[in-house]
């Protein structure tokens, strides 16, 4: 039994037992807001983003509405992070700002498809860039050919796979120990992924010097002729509503290269004088992550004339800005970069998905052992079970019967909910409004900055963005709804089972 003198001892440092440590701090939030920001989009999707708006002026344009969005959001997040600074962020913020089943289709959505299916994707990049180094990782190399089980779809295990396996599993033991390994790991990756962007700035600003001719020649005209379009939805970005829908179907591309700096709010019940250090992360993270991807679009566009950024081979457009400028390492450079980039990213989303987990079984809405905490202070069943399904979205490929070109599952259900997740979002900044009249008196220790223009602008551009892919990006929108709806049996299953029986 411990003394009492142990009790202050533990109750002071956050180490309490049973209950969550606190043992994150400002820097600490902050590394993890642009750590799970920044994994590979922004080094690749500028390529498919400039196919769609023609032009070096409308592609940096993009950039900044993205930039717009999610500053915005952050802000608006916020004060529902101050005023709830509890395990499970949005989870929790639907559930009390509207209902409890809002909040478990958030959740329902988050476990099933948008943090594992994330979680396989970026641990799938670490491989294929590691392919680079060494070439025996491959997707074409398989250890396991793929076997057809259902027409279109095949299960495989490629060494590609593997390393993906590898890594996830690696990642989430690492984290069952503790929040002080995860924030570790977190702080070291996200520190070195910052610095090799930096050193990317460097190189396109060496470029910029010796050969401004090809920045010039990209904003030749102002920069806002498109050239080289690709159509959507047969509508092309040569007239003004063209450019419109082009920019809102882009967003796609650069809205969610810089998604997921709410997950901070997951870990809220680590995080010390959260009040303060949540609404901080959440403004500062986003902030200097946003401010680096659009130094970036420049970088590309000082080394890269528009035309080879639009068909870089793979999208990797900074691969072939690195290598352009430094051809002898330059390709295995980035690769390195790329690698400690989404090793970071994985953490990151290992470390704040668990949390959620955590927070539904807590509320009866996922399994019971998952709302229980380990000896180290962390969801060790709900790090596990997540574990289990990212492991297993890694495994299945799509077929083509046409092209027979094998491809992901977990990109699929990636596409399908890229605007369900944003559907969400909208309506978390919406809870905000709801809670100021419901709850007017309810302590806010940060208030939106802003309020209720910088919301209000968030939720109508959100809106917009989300209204015209519902309408040009049908096949890849309205599946989501269907993976959203599939929750509401599973809510009123796990409602009934919860209900204590009644005693005789």
């Amino acid at each position: 039994m411990p003394t009492p003198l142990q009790e202050i001892s533990e109750a002071e440092s956050g180490l309490v037992p049973g209950e969550f440590h606190k043992a994150l701090g400002l820097f600490d939030s902050i590394m993890i807001v642009a750590g799970i920001m920044v994994g590979s989009g922004i080094f690749i999707v500028s390529a498919e983003i400039s196919r769609q708006v023609g032009s070096a002026g409308w592609l940096l344009v993009t950039w900044i509405i993205t930039g717009v969005l999610t500053v915005a959001g952050a802000l608006s997040y916020g004060e529902l992070a101050a005023m709830m600074p509890q395990a499970g962020g949005m989870y929790v913020y639907l559930r009390e700002a509207f209902s409890p089943l809002l909040g478990f289709l958030y959740g329902w959505t988050l476990l099933t498809v948008i943090q594992t299916g994330t979680i396989a994707a970026v641990a799938i990049a670490f491989a294929r860039f590691g392919g680079v180094a060494f070439p025996s990782i491959s997707e074409s190399h398989y250890l396991i050919a793929p076997i057809h089980v259902l027409p279109g779809y095949a299960l495989s295990l490629s060494t590609a796979q593997l390393t993906a396996i590898g890594i996830i599993l690696l990642i989430a033991a690492i984290n069952s120990y503790g929040v002080q390994w995860g924030k570790l790991i977190q702080n070291v990756f996200t520190v070195a992924k910052l610095a090799g962007m930096v050193a990317l700035l460097l190189l396109g600003a060496i470029a910029f010097y010796l050969h401004p001719n090809i920045f010039h020649a990209n904003f030749a005209g102002g920069g806002w002729t498109p050239h080289n379009i690709v159509p959507i939805g047969g509508v092309s970005a040569v007239t003004a509503f063209g450019m419109f829908i082009a920019i809102c179907v882009s967003q796609t591309g650069s809205l969610f290269s810089a998604d997921s700096w709410h997950d901070i709010t997951f870990v809220a019940g680590e995080v010390r004088n959260p009040k303060r250090n949540l609404p901080l992360a959440l403004g500062i993270g986003t902030s200097l992550v946003i401010v680096l991807y659009l130094l970036c679009n420049l970088c590309y566009l000082a080394v890269l004339p528009l035309h080879s950024i639009q068909t870089a081979p793979d999208d990797r457009v900074a691969t072939l800005v690195v290598a352009t400028v430094l051809p002898a390492f330059g390709k295995l450079a980035m690769a390195l970069l790329i690698m400690v980039s989404t090793f970071g990213t994985v953490n990151a989303l290992t470390l704040a998905g668990a949390r959620a987990c955590y927070a539904m079984a807590q509320d009866g809405l996922f399994f019971r052992r998952a709302g229980k905490l380990n000896p180290a202070g962390v969801p060790g069943w709900a790090l596990g079970l997540q574990c289990l399904w990212s492991l297993f979205l890694v495994l299945p490929r799509t077929y083509d019967q046409t092209t027979h070109q094998y491809g992901n599952l977990y990109s699929n259900l990636l596409d399908y909910v890229i605007s369900a997740a944003l559907l969400f979002y909208i309506f978390t900044v919406a809870g905000l409004f709801r809670l100021r009249y419901t709850r007017p008196d309810a302590p806010r220790p940060y208030r939106a900055w802003g309020y209720p223009w910088l919301p209000a602008l968030y939720i109508l551009g959100a809106a917009t963005v989300l209204g015209v892919l519902f309408c040009y990006r049908t096949a890849t929108t309205w599946p989501g709804l269907l993976i959203i709806a599939s929750g509401v049996p599973v809510y009123f299953y796990l409602r009934w089972k919860s209900k204590p029986t009644p005693v005789v």
